[in-house]
């Protein structure tokens, strides 16, 4: 899962190398963070949120399949 959301993300913005996927939590349950250059925050999250959404969608897909649950949160660069 942590895959999948890496290569969207990194197929979305101009700068693929500042692309951050963290993965916490185990089990049944899997948060992900994303981390994005400042100026590829837009792309990612998109307008009213509807590219951030169909990424959450597809990981939610990709973890019901594997019979698990996933979340996804985008977050500034530090």
């Amino acid at each position: 899962m942590k895959d999948l959301v890496e290569y969207i993300a990194r197929s979305l913005v101009d700068d693929p190398g500042e692309v951050v996927v963290s993965q916490y939590g185990g089990g049944a349950n899997s948060n992900l963070k994303l981390q994005v250059a400042k100026q590829d925050m837009g792309r990612v999250i998109g307008r009213h949120g509807r590219v951030a959404n169909a990424i959450r969608i597809l990981l939610k897909v990709a973890a019901a399949r594997e019979n698990k649950r996933a979340n996804l949160d985008i977050v500034e660069p530090e």
